[in-house]
């Protein structure tokens, strides 16, 4: 069990070196291409409108006047307009982000940017802004390094086999073959994309004046909340000391994009 305390130094603030422009994590995966980007958009707004559609139904749905709605969604107007340092189609995305009544400890933003938070995560967590900033970075990222393009084009390519992933390969024969599918809201991504969704999303977040120092408290409130009771969260976002620890490693390259970020607003 994780037993650090819930507290980051202040002083860590002033030990960090200055670095010149944020994170680099390098080009995404090459794989991604193989299934269309609008494809995945497509399917990603269904599913989400499906999702409100059901909560709405609920009653679930926050009105745009929750005061939760709002303060996520401006949040996210913070956020966004560095989105296409990491994505260029991020610019043509059309963005929403909405709140759904849950006890699930559980948000997400799939392909195309459609944001959701369930209200567990914000009270049960009891999460500062700069924290809940560092969940939808995170979450944000995902959808920005198009984890879900390359999960799926990974999965297919093991349907299709070697032999056809030879010929696609050589000839392009199979290129129609690789199309989106299966369920988004319940795609598992690797211990290598979480970690990559960590990095961007702190960037994400200390470039629009968000305390990136949080995503060390927020990893610690989930493992201290897992304790309790497993989290819904933690199937798909593998939590633990090593993520902390990767966190704190990067903080050297935000924290400048922080100070700046606060001392021009």
């Amino acid at each position: 069990m994780l037993r650090r305390a819930l507290i980051v130094p202040a002083l860590l603030l002033f030990c960090l070196p200055a670095q010149a422009d944020g994170v680099d994590v390098g080009k995404p995966s090459s794989l991604r291409n193989l299934v269309p980007a609008g494809t995945i958009e497509k399917q990603a707004l269904q599913e989400y409108g499906q999702l409100k559609r059901q909560a709405a139904a609920k009653r679930a749905l926050g009105p745009d006047d929750h005061p939760q709605v709002r303060r996520l969604r401006a949040i996210a107007a913070r956020m966004i307009p560095f989105a296409d340092r990491f994505n260029p189609r991020a610019g043509q995305w059309q963005w929403e982000v909405n709140l759904i009544g849950s006890s699930q400890i559980n948000a997400f933003c799939m392909p195309g940017g459609k944001i959701a938070f369930y209200s567990g995560i914000l009270d049960k967590l009891k999460l500062t802004d700069d924290e809940a900033a560092m969940v939808m970075g995170h979450e944000i990222a995902h959808a920005l390094r198009e984890h879900a393009r390359e999960r799926m084009a990974k999965s297919q390519m093991t349907q299709l086999g070697a032999n056809v992933l030879g010929e696609l390969i050589a000839g392009g024969r199979y290129a129609g073959a690789f199309q989106a599918g299966g369920n988004l809201l319940t795609l598992k991504f690797s211990r290598d994309d979480e970690t990559e969704a960590d990095v961007v999303g702190l960037d994400l977040a200390a470039r629009a004046g968000f305390d990136p120092r949080a995503g060390v408290t927020l990893w610690q409130k989930m493992a201290a909340a897992n304790s309790k009771a497993p989290l819904e969260f933690l199937s798909t976002h593998p939590a633990g000391e090593h993520r902390i620890k990767e966190i704190e490693k990067h903080l050297a390259e935000v924290m400048p994009l922080y100070q700046k970020a606060r001392r021009e607003n």
